[in-house]
């Protein structure tokens, strides 16, 4: 297996292997890959929906039906993802998967089903360099704090649904959740930024105004180039992202035609220590 990084901060192609054909060693190497990269790429790789759940189950225990989103036919614990002329998709703001859960998933494999010639590229952004860029008297500032997060973007999908009764009840099934906004990845140990726009709603302690003010300023922060890294994908390609400490963005340029994705999201990392 070759790794090549794609961008100092964030990013790791992985070629010259076969994810239908894995020894166990493969499996450590490219979970080595991801702790270090945060995001792992993988070209031309026709794998059916069985290989992908098995491949995301060697990983962790796969999360139950998305409580917004529909599954594929016969696997109910692959995302449909499918955009196109008369479905306007809803992941073009950069969020963490799940984030309004009291424990946030651990990883999400993608698989490029069917993709346009050009656009619908998506980015992820590297959450630990953009506290470390931070200045010293902002990260003091910030540790020891809490933001709630909820189903943020998800009321305009059940608004659409049901109305405002709809809505009342997702936020009442689906409950809120509180997390530090600095944390620290079980794994390599390094600090992160853990908001969000989709889902992060409010500081815990502060007024709304403040709040919203010191959101704003990280989420400005947070969204510099120079902790990201962009994906052109094709067809049958896949990305493998840590949830915990990168968060990501789908470009929404390509409507009305066709973007076909299918995503198993892993809720523990069943290797973490």
């Amino acid at each position: 297996m070759k790794i090549e990084q794609v961008t100092p901060a964030i990013g790791a192609e992985l070629s010259d292997i076969c994810l239908n054909n894995l020894t166990a060693k493969d499996y450590d190497d490219i979970y080595e890959a991801l702790i270090e990269h945060k995001v792992i790429f993988f070209r031309d790789q026709d794998i059916t929906p069985a290989a992908h759940l098995a491949f995301a189950k060697s990983f962790g225990e796969p999360e139950p039906p998305h409580p917004i989103y529909p599954s594929i036919e016969g696997y109910e614990q692959i995302v449909l993802l499918k955009s196109g002329a008369g479905s306007k998709p809803d992941t073009n703001d950069w969020h963490k998967d799940l984030t309004f859960k009291a424990s946030p998933p651990f990883t999400s494999i993608l698989h490029a089903i069917e993709v346009p010639d050009v656009g619908g590229d998506t980015l992820w952004s590297n959450t630990n360099a953009a506290y470390a860029a931070l200045p010293k008297v902002w990260q003091d500032h910030l540790e020891g704090m809490e933001a709630m997060h909820d189903i943020g973007t998800f009321r305009n999908d059940l608004y659409r649904k049901g109305g405002i009764e709809a809505v009342n009840e997702g936020l009442k099934s689906t409950g809120s959740a509180v997390h530090k906004i600095i944390d620290t990845h079980p794994v390599s140990g390094l600090k992160y930024l853990n908001i969000n726009q989709s889902f992060t709603r409010h500081i815990v302690g502060e007024i709304q105004g403040e709040s919203d003010r010191i959101l704003q300023y990280l989420y400005q922060h947070m969204a510099k180039p120079e902790f990201q890294v962009r994906l052109r994908w094709r067809k049958n390609t896949i990305a493998m992202w840590d949830n915990r400490i990168t968060h990501h963005y789908a470009v929404c340029d390509y409507l009305p035609k066709v973007r076909h994705m299918q995503r198993v999201t892993v809720l523990q990392d069943k290797r973490e220590p």
